[in-house]
This record gives structure tokens, sequence and C-alpha cells, in this order.
């Protein structure tokens, strides 16, 4: 068998069965497949919807590679050499696959944005980097501001909602914008999160983050949100550290979260409680019209 050779299918049950075993090996680093997958997987037993495409590297049996295409659009990839990556462009634009954007480690994102521009003439268009930080040893700030973590629930949910879009509006997530504008929650990407509270000691939420549930013993910590005249008092350290403890008390093995590497003051401040950077990853839209748009 060839070592370039990708097994396609819209069967995530199937997929899961041969490729789920990988996915769980590097938890960390393949946290966003993780989530991605599973999401997917609920929402296709829920009921008729656009399918999506899952492939698998495989060589003597063993999987050593993943990939999958979102119904909007998605191409979520694990790790991949030059090679593997240009193999899967070639065999994708051969089948007619279009993504409209490439999410991986930042070599893998790279290299396939170059093969997926060989292949199909699309520009790819940088959108994304980040750095992937898992959790070591949790160190809760100290001082510790005064209060304390509260989960939210369903009284909670237009400020979340609000404090989410905020968010988005800082850190230029306009995808997520248009879908909590159009109603869409659920579909968002905070739609499966689980949100906490710090609360000062009179009730009052000062800061919010979230949790991703358990998935292959991995929970990532995604959004955290502070309103911008409330920073700057230890809340998103002392709200960060609460949900982390909460993960690893619910039994997860890996607490993981991502960081805007143009922002030293969250990236030193998750250092400082516990979190070690492990890997850097990056995004690229593909402009499917070629050169002559750009």
């Amino acid at each position: 068998m060839s070592p370039h050779h990708w097994h396609l299918t819209q069967d995530v049950d199937e997929f899961l069965a041969r490729a789920g075993d990988f996915l769980r090996s590097r938890p960390a680093l393949h946290n966003t497949p993780l989530t991605d997958i599973e999401n997917l997987r609920k929402r296709r037993a829920a009921g008729p919807a656009a399918a999506p495409v899952f492939g698998r590297l495989e060589s003597a049996g063993d999987v050593h590679a993943v990939f999958y295409v979102t119904p909007r659009g998605r191409l979520g990839l694990t790790p991949l050499s030059v090679e593997q990556a240009n193999a899967l462009a070639a065999q994708l634009a051969g089948l007619g696959h279009s993504p409209a954007h490439v999410i991986a480690d930042h070599d893998t994102a790279g290299a396939f944005a170059a093969a997926w521009q060989r292949h199909t003439s699309a520009v790819p268009v940088p959108f994304w980097r980040t750095h992937l930080y898992r959790l070591g040893t949790l160190t809760p700030p100290r001082p510790r501001p005064e209060g304390r973590g509260r989960g939210t629930g369903e009284r909670d949910r237009e400020q979340v909602v609000r404090w989410c879009r905020e968010f988005c509006v800082d850190v230029g997530e306009q995808s997520s914008i248009d879908l909590i504008d159009a109603g869409s929650w659920d579909d968002s990407r905070f739609g499966d999160r689980h949100f906490t509270f710090w609360e000062t000691p009179d009730g009052t939420p000062v800061s919010m983050a979230a949790a991703t549930s358990i998935v292959g013993g991995m929970v990532r910590v995604d959004p955290v949100y502070t309103p911008a005249h409330l920073r700057g008092r230890g809340y998103a350290g002392a709200v960060t550290a609460e949900v982390s403890r909460a993960a690893l008390a619910a039994g997860a093995t890996d607490v993981v979260l991502f960081t805007d590497p143009d922002n030293p003051t969250s990236n030193a401040l998750y250092q400082r409680i516990g979190y070690v950077r492990i890997a850097d990853f990056a995004g690229y839209r593909f402009n499917q019209g070629g050169p002559q748009d750009r």
C-alpha cells in the first residue's frame, strides 16, 4: 500500500472505529479533531444533516494521520509531512472537494496551503495563528482575587452569549459573530461549552471561562474573557485556574488552551498558573477565485 493513500468515508462511526485510538494517543495535540469529530458525530445522530468527509492515512494497518472536512468547509488535519500534505491535496482536488479553510499545526497548515494552491490555483490567505498550551502542574494565582467560581445556568445565558460576542469582537472572529447574531448559538463553537463565572463576593460576575466536555481524556479551555474595564485584577487567572481544576477533578488527563501570540499578557498569565507551550497552530483561508481575485 502506498504510504500516501488516504481512505475516505462519510460514516463517522466507521471512521472512529479505525482512527479513534490514533486520535486518543495524543489528546493534547489532537484536541481540535477530537472535539470537532465528536460534535459531528452527535449532530449526525440527531438527524439528517450535510455529511462531513473523514479520511485516515494507513500503513501496515496502523493509522498515521487523519483529516476531516466539516459541512461548513473547515479542513482539520493532524500532523503531516510535506509529501503527505501534497498527496492529500491532490486527492481532495481530484475528488472535487473544496475546503474553505484549513486549520492544523503550523508546519502542516503551511504545507497543505502551498500544495492546495499548486493543485487548484486557490490562493491561501493566513487568518489565524496561535500557541497551544498544555497544563502541567496547576498553580492557582497568588494573590487570589476575592470571590469564587460558579458554573452558569439558564438564567446566565444572556450574559454568556453577550460576553462570547464581545470576545469575538476583540479577537476578530466574524464567523462566530454572524452565527450568534443569527440566533444560531448551538451551531457556533460555543454551543457545546460549559461556562464558569468568576464572581465577586456580592455575586457580580466579572470574568468568564469555558471548557469542552472530556473527549479522549482531553478538555480544552475556551474562551476566557474579562470585560475591558475589569481587566488587570486577576479575575482571568482565577477563573481559568478554577475551570482547569474542575477539568482535572472530572478525570481529564490533558487540559489545553490556545493563546494569541500577539498577547503577551495572556501568555504570561497561563504560564504562571502551570500551562506549558507545546506547539504552534495556523489557519489559511482559500480564495477559490485564484490570484486575480486577491
